[in-house]
């Protein structure tokens, strides 16, 4: 399981792009247990790489997808799906 893609495709079909934010934590929800802790590892390693932007709140980290690599993010999407 290639969590860059899980995550990326989870953001992206949720149209989580931009203005619109989720909370960090969403990040694990419907990925194994077990996996967990990598998944929020890589989606650390998405925000360096600033395929996601990181909005931090009051309540919490809100993430979304960055809108300007949109074209990359939907090209690593493909990529696996091949």
């Amino acid at each position: 399981m290639n969590l860059r893609v899980v995550i990326l495709r989870k953001l992206f079909r949720r149209r989580v792009i931009g203005g619109k934010h989720t909370a960090f934590e969403n990040v694990t929800s419907g990925i194994p247990s077990h996996l967990s802790g990598d998944a929020k590892t890589t989606a650390d390693e998405l925000i360096k790489e600033r395929l996601i932007l990181s909005k931090p709140t009051s309540y919490g980290l809100q993430i979304s997808l960055n809108p300007e690599r949109l074209d990359e993010i939907i090209k690593i999407i493909e990529s696996d799906e091949n």
